[in-house]
């Protein structure tokens, strides 16, 4: 297991290498004329310029590799530039939006993954019983819908109609004690440091903005948990060696829970940790649809403003996550199935 590992971290800094290469080449399919864009804050600012002397001046024209060079130089020394969306540096945004971020993703993947997984299994161990059906119809639907449109209905609903989980992340009183001197941000997550401070009313009313996103987030990711769950034990369920355990006259809840769950979540696992890919780049429509302030709705402003150094960071940021979670997997998939240790 720990030459595997070890295996593993030896390639993550060519991943890493080809992961940079791959973000700042697409960005370099800008002309050096769109770029330079980037650096105007407002057209009375071209009047009296030159573009071709803005394109000197902040090197745009420069060849690929000089560019790379200079952008890898500044990455490795933690300077991702100026956020002129954000009014900050690049680090400093990434660092205030991504506990945002965090924390509904959080919220968002422990019911995932467990609610998937147990959901999964009653509509195995039911198969083709009017459960499996209706859970079979929850999945379709949840997995067809467009997340800006189930979040649109969401937002509808439980705000529009009912008035429960309004958007955003914080009531404009809430908001005005967490940035108030009294309260101390330990992780920059509104929940977390509520209880930290002992503050109740700040922590239910965290909770209740993250309600709606949450949901969104979880029943689209929940339907194909569930679907690779029930699929995943079917198959387990024709096995020899769970006809071997039957044969041997062991229950049926221990044949499930110790021969069939167990083999069955080797795929689940693998994309477990994609979807957690999938929630954190899944976040930039829905913290946009839900005015929630985190990373997403960061890259989503930037994009709309051409904010080009704010989308380099942040796609940049995403991309670590990405080889991050992906060896992760791999670890954990090593784990639960020896024989990808031996290959």
């Amino acid at each position: 297991m720990v030459n595997y590992i070890i295996r593993r971290l030896f390639l993550l800094p060519l991943v890493i290498f080809g992961v940079t290469i791959m973000i700042f080449g697409l960005m370099q399919l800008l002309s050096p004329y769109q770029l330079v864009s980037t650096y105007i804050r407002s057209p009375e600012e071209l009047r009296n310029q030159d573009i071709d002397a803005l394109v000197k001046k902040y090197h745009l024209d420069d060849p690929f590799y000089v560019r790379y060079g200079r952008w890898l130089n500044n990455l490795a020394h933690g300077n991702l530039g100026w956020s002129e969306s954000a009014n900050m540096t690049v680090s400093e945004a990434i660092a205030a939006r991504f506990p945002a971020t965090l924390e509904l993703v959080l919220f968002a993947v422990i019911p995932v993954v467990i609610g998937g997984i147990l959901l999964g299994s009653f509509c195995a161990v039911h198969h083709n019983d009017p459960y499996d059906h209706a859970a079979r119809i929850f999945a379709i639907v949840g997995w067809s819908l467009p997340d800006f449109v189930f979040g649109l209905i969401v937002l509808m609903f439980f705000y529009g109609v009912l008035g429960w989980f309004p958007p955003g992340r914080l009531s404009t009183w809430a908001d005005q004690i967490v940035m108030s001197k009294a309260f101390i941000r330990y992780t920059g997550m509104n929940t977390i440091d509520a209880i930290l401070n002992g503050n109740w009313a700040v922590f239910w009313d965290a909770i209740r903005h993250l309600i709606a996103p949450t949901i969104t987030l979880a029943y689209l990711w929940w339907a194909f948990i569930m679907r690779i769950t029930r699929s995943s034990m079917l198959d387990v369920f024709n096995k020899d060696y769970v006809t071997t355990a039957r044969a041997k006259g062991l229950p049926e809840s221990v044949v499930i829970r110790k021969h069939v769950r167990r083999n069955a979540l080797i795929p689940v696992a693998t994309v477990a940790g994609l979807m957690v890919l999938g929630l954190l780049g899944g976040v930039v429509i829905i913290e946009s649809v839900f005015d929630y302030k985190g990373i997403g709705l960061l890259t989503a402003t930037a994009a709309q403003q051409l904010d080009y150094p704010t989308v380099l960071g942040t796609t940049m940021f995403y991309g670590m996550l990405l080889v991050i979670v992906n060896l992760a997997v791999d670890i954990l998939y090593a784990f639960i199935d020896p024989r990808v240790r031996l290959e």
